[in-house]
């Protein structure tokens, strides 16, 4: 995937031919069972590890969220249909396909490209013309986007990974709001996002995407059915129309909105059931620290790693004792930070075009490409690649020992 202005590819053609064929030949389906192709084998969940592998639930759940975690995790591999609300324009037909890196729910190699226009006045996110986020595939050939000509700026974003996320939603705002008043080093001043919470109305510290542009997880579940798969639902009831175009729109637009309803029985629609996939996700299980890894450990903090990176976050008071008073080992502060040239130059809920939400850094082991664009091959260009708030430890880190350099890395390897 290009970083600049893309038209439609022949893949892309290819497969928006396929899925506008299939299209044409369904009528307009709504209700609490949508049409969409569940794999054989979405209801069946392996017997959890002890301690949890990557893609395995929470240890401790009861029964009633160990059910929800295998509705959830059905949900989150089935793919959508046209027929069911799909489109008509989207990034991919599942979860599945953009959330699969180390396990069902890890980060994925799949891009997207962001784009606006940047001018003395500041950031446009060209809403009018399809943006900020560009929708790659489309239901037919005739409503593939592409970058508008009055974008300045684009940017590629990979896939963040999920695991753990539950716990990252249970650590109180409080204490992120607490740990953005302290002062630490390098002039490095984490800034705790406030984004209004469209799943409660209430102002929240935002911490799920690489702009910490949503607080809970039924509003990044919500926001990424509308914006991933164009599945509208109660939150995001508002199909997006292609590069801004409603005629085009009202002529492909063919499943009343919104497509995700509540199921009267349940109470639950598609994102809520992706959302408890999600919640009762585990952890990455760090590894065996080596003594080489010990020293690395030190390393990291003595080279101002951890003024971002904090190794750990302690959940609050939570309903679910397996989410409540839980220590939460992401090294993150999932605080905004100014990264100067390293930032994506978009501007997005509270986050400024040069600041990024402190990327968590447990599970790195399963990843196969670093930074928000996945420009970084090794975990060692990643760090190099560091700016803004992120440089002084970026030197220090340059001015290491080989065999310091390898310990640090060798320790990153084991969270």
């Amino acid at each position: 995937m290009k970083p600049k202005t893309r038209a439609a590819s022949v893949a892309g053609v290819a497969l928006a031919i396929v899925i506008g064929t299939a299209f044409a030949q369904f009528q307009s389906v709504n209700g609490p069972h949508r049409v969409k192709n569940r794999p054989a084998n979405a209801d069946k969940m392996k017997p959890p590890s002890n301690p949890p592998a990557f893609g395995d639930p929470l240890p401790a759940l009861d029964a009633a969220s160990l059910a929800a975690f295998a509705e959830g995790m059905s949900e989150f591999q089935s793919a959508e249909v046209a027929a069911g609300g799909l489109g008509p324009i989207f990034n991919g037909t599942s979860c599945l396909a953009c959330h699969v890196e180390g396990a069902l729910g890890g980060a994925g190699q799949t891009m997207v490209t962001r784009f606006g226009q940047r001018s003395k006045a500041g950031f446009d996110p060209l809403e009018s013309l399809g943006g900020s986020l560009l929708q790659s595939q489309a239901i037919a050939p005739q409503v593939l986007e592409a970058v508008p000509p009055q974008a300045n700026v684009v940017a590629l974003r990979r896939t963040t990974p999920l695991f753990g996320a539950g716990l990252i939603e249970a650590i109180s705002d409080a204490s992120l709001l607490q740990a953005a008043k302290v002062a630490q080093p390098d002039g490095i001043r984490g800034r705790a996002a406030l984004v209004t919470d469209i799943a409660t109305g209430q102002t929240r510290v935002g911490r799920f995407g690489w702009k910490s542009q949503q607080a809970t997880l039924l509003a990044f579940a919500g926001d990424a059915y509308l914006n991933e798969m164009g599945v509208t639902n109660r939150f995001f009831p508002t199909e997006n129309a292609p590069n801004g175009n409603n005629a085009l729109l009202a002529a492909y637009d063919l499943v009343a909105d919104p497509e995700d309803v509540v199921d009267p029985t349940t109470g639950l629609g598609d994102i809520d059931r992706a959302a408890n996939f999600m919640r009762y996700l585990a952890p990455p299980t760090p590894l065996r620290q080596t003594a080489n890894a010990v020293v690395g450990s030190r390393v990291f903090t003595s080279i101002g790693c951890a003024a971002c990176h904090t190794p750990t976050l302690l959940t609050g008071a939570n309903p679910n004792p397996a989410l409540a008073n839980k220590p939460v080992a992401l090294y993150s502060d999932l605080l905004l930070h100014d990264m100067g040239p390293l930032g994506d130059g978009i501007a997005q809920g509270a986050a400024g075009p040069t600041e990024m939400r402190t990327a968590p850094l447990w599970g790195l082991r399963v990843r196969v490409r670093y930074l928000h664009d996945g420009r970084a091959a090794k975990v060692s260009d990643a760090i190099v690649a560091h700016d803004g708030e992120g440089l002084a430890a970026r030197k220090r880190f340059s001015a290491l020992s080989a065999t310091d350099q390898s310990a640090l890395l060798e320790f990153l390897n084991t969270i």
